[in-house]
């Protein structure tokens, strides 16, 4: 095994990770989105645009075009990161920790029982994945990255101070955009237990979407008591609805 490895730090990972081509989001359509979004009644700004989209990708990256970027996954970007990385290595990410608080009526909920997403707030720390794109693929990997976690304005892109056991890096992460309505970080455990039990959209249940975190958490051996009580809480729940 060679550094040209991806894998060559993380070999047991191979296995987990699967590979961007397999990935649903390497080449979705947002116009399938559009059409779902119109059926269910939202406006037909529901989404950032393409082009603020983009300006808001090249403005972020101006000064990094030449370099190689590191990207911090910390929820489904862990194992299905979408895009060809040329490293990945674990990584510790001090100041944010998980937190299911953005609100959503579509995807994994409905406008009858909205479900939480995934995403990093500030405060306490996590453990997740950082997977290192070469500057030469940067253009269009981030294109996907961009697409895939900026369809709305949830989440703010931030550099992020990881540390890994070869040393110390910065990474892009998309953390919790605190100017964004549908962030709504203090729901009360129980709460965010009651929602994810109930809520099913096009995508899945909610409770699906938590339940493949916390598994790919206890196969990475990733720790986060956060999404075990969670986790923990909303299966009791479902136990005693049946």
């Amino acid at each position: 095994m060679t550094d040209t490895d991806p894998f060559h730090l993380h070999p047991e990972l191979r296995s987990v990770i699967k590979p961007a081509a397999e990935s649903f989001f390497r080449d979705f359509d947002l116009s399938v989105l559009d059409a779902r979004a119109a059926e269910d009644g939202d406006p037909i700004d529901w989404r950032t645009s393409d082009e603020e989209r983009e300006a808001g990708r090249r403005e972020w990256l101006k000064d990094s075009w030449d370099q190689d970027l590191w990207i911090f996954g910390y929820g489904s970007l862990m194992w299905d990161p979408s895009v060809e990385f040329d490293e990945v290595r674990h990584a510790h990410c001090h100041g944010y920790q998980r937190s299911f608080c953005l609100w959503v009526e579509g995807g994994r909920g409905s406008k009858e029982e909205p479900g939480l997403m995934l995403a990093i707030d500030e405060g306490g720390n996590c453990e997740g994945l950082a997977f290192r794109v070469q500057a030469d693929k940067l253009d269009h990997e981030t294109f996907v990255l961009f697409r895939r976690e900026m369809i709305i304005s949830a989440y703010r892109p931030t550099w992020l101070n990881l540390d890994t056991k070869d040393g110390p890096i910065e990474a892009l992460g998309f953390v919790a955009n605190h100017d964004y309505e549908g962030i709504i970080p203090d729901i009360p455990m129980h709460d965010q237990a009651k929602m994810i039990s109930r809520a099913e959209g096009f995508l899945g249940t909610n409770f699906d979407y938590l339940s493949n975190t916390h598994d790919h958490l206890k196969l990475l051996e990733i720790e986060d008591t956060y999404v075990s009580e969670l986790y923990a809480a909303v299966d009791n729940l479902r136990d005693t609805s049946i």
